[in-house]
């Protein structure tokens, strides 16, 4: 045993074999998009990664979590399987067959993922209601871990969306219901000493002098916290501020909180851990006056459902400006909440920090009330739906009902992809099924690959007790595909759905369209399901663990389609023809080798110091007669596929933004009365085509595609390398990233 390596590492003489006889299927924003977004910098060569560096980082990083390699207890031919499956992976990804998700391609084997593996994992969910801080690398010093805090929700959701992950969030009333009335009024005082580099514009923002206000005024008798410059210290300096709001954790007298922000690093400064560049204090002293504020106003009363989602606001706005990251969040809130669901139409907290979440409502199955909500949809495109009755009792639909499938979910990722319970995260990775079959690979293996690679992300460390517990217990796996409708085009000559027949609904005696399937699609799509299932019951036997609760989803895709050039998750291709926008901080080194190539560059109308680059775009069988885009496809048709795939693919769930046209508005709560128990969560928006200034996505013609194609020349990889990629990208930020389709979730 002493003698067996207990971490694997891929020679260079195999990748150098496997770059001679597999070609990327690099899309055509693929490979910019890579280098823009996943290439790291490597400070002891001086540039930035290639992509078998990437993909080589990111399988060690993977296949060396096997608990087996951890503990040291694999054996010789334990060791040799593992080494073979690290091989295959690095095949499958490499050739852009598959990929991990952006999370994954940005943060596996680097020294971050070994300390912090809560950034493997996309996105979160947690219930807003006062818990337990338990055994987590946060706690606030003034609290015991086993009291229930008010302030702990919020401090796990500003906790992974700094560490880029997006966050979920229930406000539904028996949540709510839960947290005591506000009962101190309490005198929030932030405090910052002449020596900060950023007390000019931290007084500006509302911060006093440390020492005139020491001068004149005793600390002893209030509560106090000097902040680290860590994201904890952000986190624990908000908690502090909530709890003393509330009386069953502090003294009755304490009325006034005093928060230090000297030692907090200046505006520009770099974050080294995990990238990017500080924001300074101000954007955290606006958010906590803010949110003191709103909880001063309370004085006497129980917080709603509105109050508790414009706290979460407040802190996604702060961490959106406080770096690099795009903060993601989704609020859950209850069906007959009309607060809530109309809580966006009050315009100046909207743009102040309502923007910050996208917004739905928890139904079951019985609910019925569909047409307040489509009427919502048509006017602001919200809120979504999610079916808690069937996430919390079904798997795929086809496998029909189970109270025991999944009894604890109570809500999801902000995506909507993944049915979560309290605490959990969603863990990725897609097949892209046509790259895959054109590559030569048999289906069922790459998704049994892709199922090992999920379990593995299981054994990370994690901070908060209470991720440790759901993870341990549901080892929730999310195996996805992209590119659907490019596979079923190009293997099956026709979409999924072939048509539709008249149907009778038993409980509500309406009449609707019931979709009809291809019987062969059903079968493959089968097929590849259980082959999922079977590899996870397979390697859980071998690591003496549970199964996973759920295996496969079906992600929006977004940033990551890309690479490959294939179509976004489950939706259909946005146009046949497109130009496609991506934005570039303005010292981007890509940035001279796409000009030089003749791509069109402007100054972005939106956001200093950006520059827009449009990128002619065909879409995948655009010539089939059989071809359908988000533009023409129906509405009936979108809903019919995220059923087919909700019923025979996923049994956690799909996430789809159904694009409508204004005739189709109609149509909507029908809809969604039609598939109440197939559908477990979805939203919907109004197809803009064209309407916004440098939308990220705009139809052309063939003609106008041709034609700016033909104004392009040259090879951006083959420019950029005769820079010799000398630029300091380690100094950049990346601009308008996204791991999905609609702009809803962060990749890093």
């Amino acid at each position: 045993m002493d003698s067996i390596k207990t971490k694997i590492e891929l020679s260079q003489e195999f990748i150098d074999q496997v770059k001679e006889d597999i070609k990327p299927h690099w899309g055509e924003l693929g490979w910019v998009t890579y280098k823009r977004t996943y290439a790291r910098w490597i400070p002891e060569l001086g540039r930035t990664e290639n992509w078998d560096e990437t993909v080589k980082r990111v399988i060690e990083g993977n296949i060396n979590l096997d608990p087996r390699l951890q503990n040291k207890t694999v054996s010789v031919g334990d060791y040799n399987e593992l080494v073979q499956e690290a091989k295959s992976l690095f095949k499958l990804v490499y050739g852009l067959a598959a990929t991990p998700s952006g999370r994954n391609l940005w943060i596996s084997g680097t020294a971050y993922e070994k300390r912090n593996g809560d950034a493997l994992n996309n996105c979160w969910f947690i219930a807003v209601r006062p818990q337990k801080y338990g055994d987590s690398h946060i706690v606030p010093e003034y609290l015991d871990a086993d009291t229930k805090a008010v302030s702990m929700p919020y401090s796990f959701m500003f906790d992974q969306l700094m560490k880029g992950g997006g966050v979920g969030f229930s406000v539904v009333p028996s949540n709510i219901e839960q947290i005591p009335a506000v009962d101190v009024k309490t005198d929030l005082v932030i405090l910052i000493g002449k020596e900060s580099a950023s007390y000019d514009e931290s007084i500006k923002a509302g911060a006093v002098d440390r020492d005139e206000w020491l001068a004149n005024n005793d600390i002893d008798s209030t509560r106090s916290y000097k902040l680290p410059d860590t994201r904890e210290g952000w986190v624990v300096g908000n908690a502090t501020m909530i709890d003393a709001h509330f009386g069953n954790t502090n003294p009755e007298h304490l009325h006034q909180v005093v928060l230090d922000i000297t030692d907090i690093r200046a505006s520009g400064e770099k974050i080294k851990g995990f990238g990017g560049t500080a924001s300074g204090p101000a954007p955290l002293i606006e958010m906590l006056h803010d949110i003191n504020a709103l909880l001063n106003d309370k004085i006497g009363k129980k917080l709603t459902s509105v109050d508790c989602t414009d706290m979460g606001n407040m802190i996604g706005k702060t961490v959106v400006a406080g770096n690099v990251r795009r903060s993601a969040e989704l609020a859950l809130g209850g069906a007959e909440d009309q607060d809530f669901i109309t809580m966006k139409q009050d315009k100046e907290k909207l743009y102040h920090h309502r923007w910050a979440s996208n917004n739905s409502v928890a139904v079951d199955s019985m609910f019925n009330e569909y047409d307040p909500i489509a009427d919502s949809i048509q006017h602001n495109g919200e809120p979504g739906i999610v079916n808690l009755d069937l996430s919390q009792n079904y798997g795929r639909i086809i496998d029909g009902y189970n109270d025991d499938a999944d009894p604890e979910v109570e809500g999801t990722n902000p995506c909507g992809e993944i049915s979560l319970s309290n605490g959990e995260p969603c863990n990725l990775f897609e097949i892209f099924p046509q790259v895959a079959t054109e590559q030569g690979w048999n289906l069922e293996q790459a998704f049994a690959l892709a199922a090992r690679y999920t379990k593995r992300v299981t054994f990370s460390s994690y901070d908060w007790e209470v991720s440790r517990n759901a993870i341990a217990k549901n080892r929730r796996i999310g195996v996805s595909m992209s590119g659907i409708q490019d596979w079923i085009l190009s293997n099956f000559g026709h979409r999924v759905v072939t048509g539709f027949e008249d149907a009778t609904d038993s409980e509500t005696g309406e009449t609707y369209k019931k979709p009809i399937y291809d019987p062969e699609i059903v079968n493959k799509v089968n097929s590849m399901y259980q082959s999922v299932v079977d590899a996870d019951a397979e390697y859980s036997d071998t690591l003496d663990c549970n199964t996973s609760v759920k295996h496969t989803t079906v992600k929006p895709s977004g940033t990551v389609a890309k690479l490959a050039g294939v179509s976004e998750g489950m939706h259909f291709h946005y146009s046949g023809y497109l130009i496609q926008r991506i934005r570039f901080q303005d010292s981007d080194p890509l940035l001279p080798a796409l000009k030089a190539c003749g791509y069109k560059i402007e100054p972005d109308v939106y956001t200093k110091h950006t520059m827009c680059v449009e990128f002619p775009v065909q879409a995948a069988n655009a010539e089939s007669e059989n071809f359908a885009s988000a533009g023409n496809v129906s509405i009936a048709e979108q809903f019919a596929t995220q059923a087919f795939l909700q019923t025979y693919w996923s049994d956690n769930a799909v996430s789809c933004t159904v694009t409508f046209q204004p005739k189709e508005g109609d149509q909507i709560a029908s809809l969604m009365r039609q598939y109440r128990h197939t559908i477990k969560s979805t939203s919907l928006l109004p197809y803009s085509g064209d309407a916004f200034e440098q939308a990220p996505k705009e139809p052309i013609s063939k003609e106008t595609y041709l034609k700016k194609l033909s104004e392009i020349h040259g090879d951006v990889a083959e420019e950029f390398a005769k820079e010799n990629d000398n630029h300091d990208k380690k100094d950049l930020d990346l601009v308008d990233q996204t791991d999905c389709a609609g702009g809803a979730c962060p990749i890093r």
